[in-house]
């Protein structure tokens, strides 16, 4: 069979499945499987044989259990609910104060934990009750949550970045580099978009007042958690930047720091530690099977030449770099409406990165522009994972009023997706003077 047949046979077939609600990774496989059957029926079993032992042995891989560790034992320690805590505590009795002391404890967590919707589900059980009982708007109340748990996949060690950095081979050291000035200044621009709500329409945002940090203070004496995932954060972090290990010694470093620290405050129980890593085995093996998945597509794409055969019709229209790059942005956004993000990353980073590495893209800097996209789409409705993680956290809430809460921060996003392409070097700094 002709391979450009083959190929929108086998793509056909991945989106149907991924319709129907079959895992990513499965999807991927299946559809990649049957599309190689049809060229190279022999070769069918030996590239699914090879791909997944070549993913399995790989050893920077462990990186993504180790992150995930991180986070999972802030969690079970009490760390997050202390690191929302001092947020609230430096922030609380200003008029929307709860809501960007939301955004900041997302963005502290994530700088542990890695995941965008570990970070919403966290959070949204620790703040959005607070909110809540402080008489905040719903729908700005979850869109903080939603929003600010976005920040995971994009302030280092971000998922999204080192998903990237796998599949498309570049450094995940210069990625977690890159991604750590826009993780700030979209922690920044969050935080401005919350103050503004409130300023425009202080009846959805009120005071909480003083009586905001003595209830929660009833609840957790001394905020110390928080203390401790910031000094976790840089070490782990530090390290990297300072070239004291790679990304990868990082992960186990701070994952063992963080076991010591939950076991030295001795809220880790030994069923929380067991539940603990059993939750961290289970995502692990989800993320493997989608990187099984995504490796054995890119065998298929090989097979029928789909990129080489896409960079030629591209490089035949004339089109430059800045535009190609803004095309596929903004197919990622519309596709972010109905496909998950990781999906979206997996799916389309084998086809766009012969087209933009042909035209001479900064795969660095389109990583992180990328990652803000998938952020966008982990928001956008119908299909947001995050927003319901917030309707699991809180059933009360009509998806319609988080869906509307998500809005002004979309935009927000927006916004920085526009200054990072037109101020690359906001991406590119911290890589190119800390590793040249």
């Amino acid at each position: 069979m002709d391979g450009s047949v083959a190929a929108l046979l086998g793509i056909a077939l991945m989106l149907v499945l991924i319709l129907m609600r079959v895992s990513v990774g499965l999807s991927m496989l299946i559809a990649a499987a049957a599309a190689i059957a049809l060229i190279q029926p022999q070769a069918v079993l030996a590239v699914i044989a090879g791909e997944t032992f070549s993913v399995s042995s790989r050893y920077t891989l462990i990186i993504i259990p180790l992150f995930m560790l991180m986070g999972n034992l802030t969690v079970v320690s009490g760390m997050s609910r202390d690191l929302y805590l001092a947020a609230n505590r430096w922030l609380g009795r200003v008029r929307g104060g709860l809501a960007a002391a939301t955004v900041i404890a997302c963005a502290g967590f994530s700088a542990l934990s890695g995941s965008s919707l570990a970070a919403a589900m966290t959070m949204g059980r620790v703040a959005l009750p607070e909110m809540r009982r402080f008489n905040y708007d719903t729908s700005l109340a979850a869109g903080a949550v939603a929003a600010g748990g976005t920040l995971g996949i994009l302030i280092p060690p971000s998922a999204g970045l080192v998903f990237y950095g796998i599949l498309t081979e570049q450094s995940i050291s210069r990625l977690f580099m890159a991604g750590l000035l826009p993780g700030i200044l979209l922690t920044a621009i969050f935080v401005m978009t919350v103050v503004i709500i409130a300023t425009l329409h202080p009846d959805r945002a009120p005071r909480a007042g003083r009586t905001a940090t003595i209830a929660l203070g009833q609840r957790t004496r001394r905020p110390t958690g928080a203390y401790w995932i910031l000094g976790l954060a840089a070490v782990t972090l530090g390290g990297i930047y300072a070239g004291v290990f790679s990304a990868l010694e990082a992960s186990g470093v701070g994952a063992f720091l963080t076991l010591l620290v939950a076991l030295g405050r001795r809220s880790l129980t030994r069923n929380a530690l067991g539940e603990c890593l059993l939750s961290t085995l289970r995502a692990c093996g989800t993320v493997f099977l989608i990187l099984i998945g995504a490796y054995v597509f890119k065998v298929f794409l090989g097979y029928t030449r789909t990129p080489l055969a896409m960079a030629g019709w591209v490089g035949e229209q004339g089109w430059s770099g800045p535009q190609v790059v803004a095309v596929v942005l903004a197919m990622f956004i519309v596709l972010g409406t109905f496909l998950d993000g990781f999906a979206i990353l997996v799916l389309m980073t084998p086809l766009v990165q012969p087209i933009l590495t042909s035209l001479g893209v900064d795969m660095i800097w389109f990583g992180v522009m990328l990652v803000i996209t998938l952020e966008m789409a982990l928001i956008s409705p119908p299909v947001g994972l995050n927003t319901f993680v917030v309707k699991t956290v809180a059933p009360d809430i009509p998806i319609r009023s988080i869906f509307r809460g998500i809005i002004p921060f979309w935009f927000a996003m927006l916004a920085l997706l526009v200054l990072l392409a037109l101020v690359p070097g906001l991406v590119t700094f911290l890589p190119q003077a800390m590793l040249g």
